[in-house]
């Protein structure tokens, strides 16, 4: 299998997770963690159910890795996601040094990739990993769809 068809593939858990939420009267964002090709965990966005505006699907697929390997360093593992993550969850993906990013839809305002605050992708903080690769807009149509 390719790499974009493992990205597609995976992306559409994604989405299968992002329509839970939209379900359940959330965003409609799904992630997945990946470790050696298998996704370890999932996150679905929950931030209204848990009255915590940082349950976004991302951290907790993010929370769940952790929670799964014992680990906090996912240098070995990347996350799919239906949206590009947001300034916040982008903090926790260089935090837990995580190597590969790949996005559906941009989210450009509050995009921690596209926005004026390219948390996901800065080398200026010297603490910090690389920033990890970035992949966007896979299977991009269908997550717009999501907010139908």
């Amino acid at each position: 299998m390719t790499d974009l068809a493992l990205y597609e593939q995976l992306m559409r858990r994604c989405i299968e997770l992002g329509r839970i939420a939209k379900q359940r009267g959330e965003s409609p964002v799904g992630a997945v963690i990946v470790k050696d090709d298998h996704v370890i965990a999932e996150g679905i966005e929950s931030g209204k159910m848990h009255k915590d505006i940082t349950c976004h699907a991302e951290i907790e697929a993010i929370r769940n890795a952790i929670l799964t390997s014992g680990n906090t360093d996912l240098s070995d593992c990347f996350l799919v996601t239906t949206h590009e993550p947001c300034i916040m969850c982008s903090y926790v993906i260089r935090h837990h040094k995580i190597k590969l990013v790949v996005f559906g839809l941009a989210t450009r305002e509050i995009g921690g990739y596209s926005s004026g605050f390219p948390v996901l992708s800065t080398s200026n903080i010297s603490t910090w990993a690389a920033p990890p690769k970035i992949i966007e807009k896979v299977l991009e149509q269908e997550c717009r769809n999501l907010h139908e």
